[in-house]
């Protein structure tokens, strides 16, 4: 039994990258709202999920789950997760969803705001009595203030809807899962110009990546790092069987990858001092962007207590 990624999966991660590292500059992250998008689209990103009668190439999340990892590591912009991974699940036979012409944000159980709702062409939002399919022209938005200036939160309100007649917890489930896998591209950013950061920098006449207190504040990130990374690909590979302990392996996914973004993002703001924080340093992206997708589809506080809930109720199970 091998646990390693294929070629192939690797593949659609390096391509992925690729397209971002072209077209997802951080200068991109200054003054648009969807960079890369088009791009993207042209590989086939948005259809990933979706089943080849809907123009998509029918993959698992498992598959798609360092492609995402990516799209944090750029910091990508807009409802990415919800238009790649929650709208297949979510929406039928949706014209160019796979081409990315339709862009999708959702409002699900757990959560307050409707991430990037503006650019939304279509809504789903989750009410007392199921799910609601919202159009840009029914939909009343107010902007709420958030940490991420790149992942605007809007409150959602409308009048006219169509009713949605499924469960929103297979969505719920893999967007929960490719928003941990962001996190975890968002740390390896965050560690990895840290790390850069830490031998340019000089104090006391030395780099200061060799005082032994920084270098242990880096390897603390590297080991939640590969501690984290792991238990997101087991979620992933959970979601797409199902496994009876999926929402334990979601939840501890997302538990893991939310503190560890976060300690990458606290270790990054300590080596770089306050400069982190300044407008001229594009540091302060990827600092919002851990802590707004920290909270999304549940905080580490939350996550960690479902885990707990499942483990002392007896549920010891393991994979598969």
């Amino acid at each position: 039994m091998t646990f390693a990624f294929t070629d192939e999966q690797l593949a659609l991660a390096e391509t992925v990258r690729d397209v971002l590292r072209a077209h997802c500059p951080p200068a991109a992250l200054r003054s648009e709202r969807r960079p890369a998008w088009e791009q993207l689209a042209g590989i086939g990103f948005f259809g990933l999920l979706l089943p080849p009668d809907a123009d998509g190439l029918g993959l698992r999340l498992v598959d798609a789950v360092a492609a995402l990892e990516e799209t944090g590591r750029a910091c990508l912009p807009g409802p990415v997760v919800e238009t790649a991974v929650a709208a297949p699940y979510l929406l039928d036979d949706v014209a160019k969803l796979a081409s990315g012409s339709v862009c999708v944000s959702v409002l699900l159980p757990g959560q307050a705001y409707a991430p990037d709702a503006d650019l939304a062409d279509l809504l789903v939002v989750a009410r007392a009595d199921g799910l609601h399919l919202v159009s840009r022209e029914s939909v009343r938005l107010a902007s709420r203030p958030g940490a991420d200036p790149c992942r605007r939160l809007f409150d959602v309100s409308f009048d006219d809807s169509v009713r949605l007649d499924r469960s929103y917890v297979p969505a719920l489930r893999r967007a929960t899962v490719a928003t941990a896998a962001q996190l975890i591209g968002v740390a390896r950013h965050l560690l990895a110009v840290t790390v850069a950061h830490a031998g340019v920098r000089t104090q006391f006449g030395a780099a200061i990546g060799s005082f032994q207190a920084v270098k242990h504040q880096l390897a603390d990130v590297a080991i939640a790092l590969d501690f984290a990374a792991p238990l997101v690909y087991r979620a992933a590979l959970s979601v797409d069987r199902p496994v009876p302990t999926v929402d334990r392996d979601v939840s501890a996914a997302k538990a893991a990858a939310g503190e560890t973004a976060a300690l990458a993002a606290r270790v990054a703001l300590q080596v770089h001092g306050a400069i982190g924080y300044t407008e001229e340093l594009d540091l302060r992206f990827w600092l919002a962007r851990a802590w707004s997708l920290s909270a999304a589809y549940g905080g580490s506080a939350v996550h960690r207590a479902r885990v707990r809930t499942s483990v002392i109720g007896g549920d010891l199970r393991r994979y598969p």
